[in-house]
């Protein structure tokens, strides 16, 4: 059982790494080939940060979490099946599509070095943030569902004690970052209504989750804020 274990572990790890990784392919493929070159730096900046994000989340995460990441888990909520895919998968697309068209046909004209530095380190700081949530809480799920099967509990460590979804706090500034790291403002279109998509996640997982999972209802009465401290 332990051997059969390990090795589930050890597919699920390789399954999870080639999803990130083709992620990032596709991602670079996406912003190079719309904005039709590939001498674009902060393209390559923004290329590496994911990388290095990539690498912190691989380090710090737990080895059933990054299972449990590596693909779409039976118990998913059906709503979450669209907002996930949106905010995860087809807004940020939208945005970085966007974002090279906008470098080909230089419709922002030009973005100040340092917005676009400012704009890296929030960029960053949200890897970093997201990356410390997924220490803090080994339930991180990429869908919302709860995880009877993995002993679910309510995650209170870490920046849970701040805020009750950190995870979607980095989401939205790494999303709001990425336009102005990749000098397009008419990219803020497609990445608002992510931050949108994640508001709506916000409010639907906490219901959710205030239902079907235990000790939720008392700590929601201890955490009072979902996104952002002594705003909502």
């Amino acid at each position: 059982m332990y051997k059969a274990n390990k090795n589930n572990l050890r597919q699920s790890k390789k399954k999870w790494w080639t999803k990130n990784i083709s992620w990032l392919i596709v991602v670079g493929a996406v912003l190079l080939a719309s904005a039709g070159r590939v001498a674009w730096v902060a393209a390559w900046l923004y290329l590496g940060a994911i990388l290095l994000i990539i690498l912190i989340n691989a380090l710090k995460m737990d080895p059933e979490l990054m299972a449990e990441r590596a693909g779409l888990q039976e118990g998913t909520a059906k709503w979450d099946l669209y907002l996930s895919t949106f905010v995860a998968l087809f807004g940020p697309m939208l945005t970085i599509l966007v974002a090279g068209i906008d470098q080909r046909f230089g419709w922002s004209g030009a973005v100040a070095m340092w917005q676009q530095i400012a704009a890296l380190v929030f960029f960053l700081a949200a890897g970093f943030l997201g990356a410390w949530a997924m220490a803090a809480n080994r339930y991180f799920s990429a869908t919302v569902r709860l995880q009877s099967d993995r002993g679910h509990s309510v995650a209170k460590g870490g920046p849970y004690g701040v805020i009750r979804h950190p995870g979607y706090t980095a989401g939205i500034i790494s999303i709001i970052a990425t336009p102005v790291l990749l000098e397009s403002w008419f990219a803020l279109i497609p990445a608002s209504l992510v931050v949108a998509g994640y508001i709506v996640r916000t409010a639907l997982e906490d219901s959710f989750l205030k239902n079907n999972l235990p000790g939720y209802r008392d700590y929601i009465s201890t955490v009072q804020y979902r996104l952002i401290p002594g705003v909502w």
